[in-house]
């Protein structure tokens, strides 16, 4: 959520920025001004206010001490006056200041200059192309088919089980998961991320201080008996950590790594889209949080989009990195990248990774900061990323490995998983 002060030192910049971002309720800007102004200027009767209240009530008890009993009552009657108008004043201040809050969470994260302009992903810059595309083999099938080769996956019971979009890992496919998951939690904790496991649901002020709420109600699944939500992402439970929390400046940045599984609706994609494991309404996932100094927040996101790379070249998957425009940004980012790997038996690139900077957007809702050199209290930056998303780099691992011999694994994962390839 941005800063008031911001918004009213900025009004300019603002607007342009969130004309990058494309959005259209632009007067909000100028109305959280004027309703601003109106708070301060309650706020500062109040205080006049409240000041008189405290003088007259001080000269009751003079009053009464020198025996004037009549002047005392009036004096009351005065104090009662002051109040009644204290009253209605805090009133308006509760209305408005709520009011000023509603108007504020439906402005998104102003974009970083670095965003490209632009509408839909295919406006994504493309800032780096790298490693080979393999060339399969004749008869080379597209996961869903190696799947089901392999019984990796067991599709129709997951919606017996639940419904579609819960897959069922079996076997190797189960073990590979764990593999998977196991090697990108140690990539992590060997680069200084602390592992965490954190719970997998929810409460409200968890999903509002990142910027699920109230932007993405229709996503998560939600469960009214106990106003709990599924997590969408590690990233949501993992952040809150240090919600209302004042950090030492010494011990920043703080970087923490979780795996869970993850919980999305999903929807209005069909056909091959949806096919396999490229759509799915669970998966699990490995995630990098880090909250850091405000100066450092951009050279943090350059390493820990350099980190995700890494991680990515020693699966030898092909891979691009996307820098998102305006219109395929979140809610809440400043600056995004995306990795995707390229999946030869579909021909289609797949998005495993997101690394952004959310600058203080999050931490303003959660009350993150820290005490500066000078004393003075500031909000940490906070930034996340996938590392990685498995059910895509699963997918891809299958296709681009595929051969007569079975599926040939990464040498990284021949130790996780007991053997190098898959038959």
């Amino acid at each position: 959520m941005l800063q008031v002060n911001f918004i009213r030192q900025n009004r300019d910049l603002v607007i342009e920025r969130l004309g990058v971002k494309h959005f259209k309720d632009i007067d909000l800007v100028d109305t959280i001004i004027v309703q601003d102004d109106l708070r301060k200027k309650i706020q500062s009767s109040n205080d006049e206010l409240l000041s008189r209240r405290n003088q007259a009530s001080k000269e009751i008890g003079a009053l009464m001490g020198k025996g004037l009993k009549e002047e005392a009552e009036a004096k009351k009657g005065e104090v009662a006056s002051l109040k009644n108008q204290i009253d209605i004043n805090e009133q308006d201040l509760v209305r408005i200041e709520a009011e000023l809050k509603s108007w504020l969470e439906r402005i998104p994260n102003l974009p970083s200059i670095k965003v490209p302009l632009g509408k839909t992903p295919e406006d994504n810059a493309v800032v780096k192309e790298a490693g080979i595309k393999p060339v399969l083999p004749d008869g080379s099938v597209p996961h869903w088919e190696l799947i089901r080769k392999y019984d990796l996956v067991d599709f129709e019971t997951g919606v017996k089980i639940t419904g579609s979009g819960f897959p069922l890992f079996k076997g190797k496919g189960a073990k590979l998961q764990r593999a998977l998951i196991q090697y990108f939690l140690d990539f992590n904790i060997a680069a200084g991320y602390t592992e965490y496991l954190p719970p997998y649901m929810v409460n409200e002020a968890t999903a509002y201080g990142t910027g699920q709420l109230p932007d993405k109600e229709g996503q998560m699944y939600y469960m009214p008996a106990d106003n709990f939500y599924m997590i969408p992402t590690a990233e949501v439970p993992v952040t809150n950590i240090y919600r209302d929390e004042i950090v030492k400046e010494p011990d920043l940045p703080i970087k923490m790594t979780a795996h869970s599984p993850c919980f999305r609706r999903e929807a209005g994609s069909f056909g091959k889209d949806v096919r396999g494991l490229n759509r799915v309404h669970q998966f699990d996932k490995v995630e990098l949080v880090q909250l850091v100094h405000p100066d450092k927040s951009y050279a943090v996101l350059d390493e820990m989009v350099e980190h995700v790379e890494h991680l990515v070249q020693s699966l030898g998957l092909p891979y691009r990195i996307l820098r998102l425009c305006g219109g395929d940004m979140s809610f809440a980012s400043a600056l995004t990248y995306d990795f995707e790997v390229y999946s030869a038996a579909q021909e289609k690139w797949l998005e495993v990774s997101s690394v952004s900077n959310f600058e203080a957007f999050q931490t303003n809702r959660m009350k993150i900061r820290f005490k500066d050199a000078e004393g003075k209290m500031q909000l940490v930056h906070s930034l996340n990323g996938s590392s990685l998303a498995l059910p895509r780099i699963m997918a891809a691992l299958l296709e681009n490995n595929q051969s007569g011999k079975g599926i040939i694994l990464p040498e990284v994962l021949h130790k996780y998983f007991g053997a190098a390839s898959i038959e």
